[in-house]
């Protein structure tokens, strides 16, 4: 049994992940929200009510952490500071962070190259995140996948410096690859990979 916390519980993402982990493990589940009233915990879980910009709060919730999984929109490259700092404090070293596609470049034409940085500013605060993320010595795995949809697992893997492999990605295959993850902690560690659903 691990000890995971989930920043962006109620998420889209974060509540994939939430349920995969509830189903398939027997991991203590730690659900960080600033909605914590949106969550009805179980016996595996408990919850944290908390804002990631705080650093108390984050510094609550990151102690005794064997994983931080972390799904969330807005400032990424701020809130990956932040995150990462608590993490040193608390001294845990296990990353799982969703990005995007698109941040280094790597869509191809066949995809459609429109949705990378060069042409997408929308993407800027992903690659921020990742530049954060990258230049830590923590056990990291940065996520980057495709616009979600729903359907079953059925993913590949691309890794940095490769192109991008599809535009989407279905939502259970993300939250497969978090499973692994947190069960193999050495599974792409100190790694940015892309994921997408083949068509």
């Amino acid at each position: 049994m691990k000890n995971v916390l989930i920043i962006g519980a109620t998420g889209t993402l974060g509540s994939a992940v939430r349920q995969k982990l509830l189903k398939e493990s027997n991991d203590h589940l730690t659900l960080f929200a600033r909605s914590a009233d949106q969550l009805d915990p179980n016996p595996q879980e408990q919850i944290i009510a908390g804002n990631v910009m705080n650093d108390a709060d984050l510094d609550s919730a990151v102690k005794n952490q064997d994983a931080v999984f972390v799904a969330l929109s807005g400032p990424l490259g701020v809130y990956a500071e932040k995150i990462i700092a608590a993490m040193k404090r608390q001294k845990v070293v296990r990353l799982i962070f969703i990005t995007s596609m698109g941040i280094y470049n790597e869509i191809p034409n066949s995809i459609g190259v429109g949705g990378n940085l060069e042409y997408n500013p929308v993407l800027r605060p992903y690659r921020d995140a990742a530049d954060e993320i990258e230049a830590t010595d923590l056990d990291y795995t940065i996520i980057r996948p495709g616009k979600f949809m729903r359907g079953p697992v059925d993913y590949e893997i691309t890794h940095k410096g490769e192109p991008f492999g599809g535009k989407c990605v279905t939502i259970s295959s993300i939250a497969d690859l978090v499973l692994k993850l947190i069960a193999n902690e050495r599974l792409y560690c100190q790694e940015s990979v892309g994921i997408n659903t083949p068509a």
